[in-house]
């Protein structure tokens, strides 16, 4: 009898919401369609360093009747992103030796997938990826698992500060995620309905921040703004308006309030909410689901074609595969500075930096 295939799937990089969604994808449709037996290596690398496996069955993660993987945020097998991975290879390879495994789904952003190629390649894996993260940064898809979640979280931070910045006549800085790709800043500061945003690709001043929040008090009424900055935002230029907080030693936000509260002389009531892993967390999205589910059953039918070294991508309205180089080639891909968002938000009257 024809030995049933041996297929591994793991998450490696930070968490997001939409993860499980994966996962219940891919057991549920290697097992019904193609009769294969899903192992889940737990924390990423570090699993098939040890020789670990889960094994995984649709029916062992039923809760009662209950399907919880579509809506439960976070990984059910653990993640890691941090450590020293490509000093082990050949240990991982013998691990993933060791396990059996005929191929292995690897769901992860542009770091993880970077070093899962590498390891693909030395062990000579039949592997296919899925791409995740909050910060929208891998090249080539128009959409991956977790980002949908994560504007979404914010807009509703956005929407809950905005009431208590009316209220009090404040000026509230929202800090996003977002150390090199200002995408998440970028969409949740104009769903959100933000003032100013502050993202790494487009140099800003703050000399013009305080004028742009003059002018809405003077000439629209506004008594209050919110400005979101992406983490990684730069470090303003103008050193008239130095208050002496560098960014390492307070975070970005409170950088920004630093700066803007020196340069307006202390006549504006600031306050800073830093999200954090918030945004992280959470039931995914129904888009979010959609996608999930959608790269899953595609990263499957990849593997049973016999395909390889690819990663499932969103083009034009359908999964379609693109090679993993060519993805990594252009990663991690960053807001150009012409985007039709950047433009979107100019038009609004958003302050989002130097033009």
């Amino acid at each position: 009898m024809r030995r049933q295939k041996r297929l591994g799937i793991l998450t490696s990089g930070g968490d997001c919401p939409g993860l499980n969604a994966v996962i219940r994808s891919v057991v549920s449709h290697a097992t019904l369609t193609y009769n294969w037996q899903v192992f889940g290596i737990p924390y990423a690398t570090r699993g098939l360093l040890d020789g670990k496996a889960i094994p995984l069955s649709i029916h062992g993660l039923d809760l009662r009747g209950i399907d919880p993987l579509l809506n439960m945020g976070g990984t059910i097998l653990g993640s890691i992103n941090k450590g020293d991975t490509l000093e082990h290879i050949d240990e991982i390879v013998a691990g993933y030796n060791a396990l059996g495994l005929d191929a292995l789904i690897g769901i992860g952003g542009d770091g993880s997938l970077a070093i899962l190629n590498q390891l693909q390649t030395a062990g000579n894996w039949q592997f296919i990826a899925i791409p995740k993260t909050i910060d929208n940064d891998v090249a080539l898809t128009e959409h991956v698992v977790g980002f949908d979640t994560a504007v979404n979280t914010i807009v509703d931070a956005l929407n809950r500060l905005t009431f208590t910045a009316a209220s009090h006549d404040r000026v509230m800085i929202v800090e996003v995620m977002g150390r090199s790709a200002g995408h998440l800043a970028l969409h949740a500061g104009i769903a959100g309905g933000a003032d100013v945003i502050l993202i790494p690709e487009i140099p800003y001043s703050i000399q013009d921040i305080c004028l742009h929040l003059q002018e809405l008090r003077d000439n629209w009424g506004r008594k209050f703004a919110i400005v979101v900055v992406a983490e990684g935002a730069q470090v303003a230029k103008d050193s008239s308006c130095c208050s002496g907080c560098q960014k390492p030693n307070c975070g970005m936000g409170q950088y920004i309030a630093s700066e803007i509260r020196n340069c307006s002389h202390e006549q504006l009531d600031i306050r800073v909410s830093v999200l954090g892993h918030i945004q992280r967390g959470g039931i995914p999205s129904a888009l979010d689901r959609l996608v999930a589910t959608a790269f899953g059953k595609a990263a499957v039918d990849l593997l049973f074609n016999g395909e390889t070294g690819k990663m499932v991508i969103w083009h034009n309205g359908k999964v379609e595969a693109a090679s993993l180089d060519a993805v990594l080639a252009q990663s991690p891909l960053r807001v150009a500075p012409d985007d039709y968002l950047v433009e979107t938000a100019r038009a609004l009257g958003i302050y989002i930096g130097i033009q």
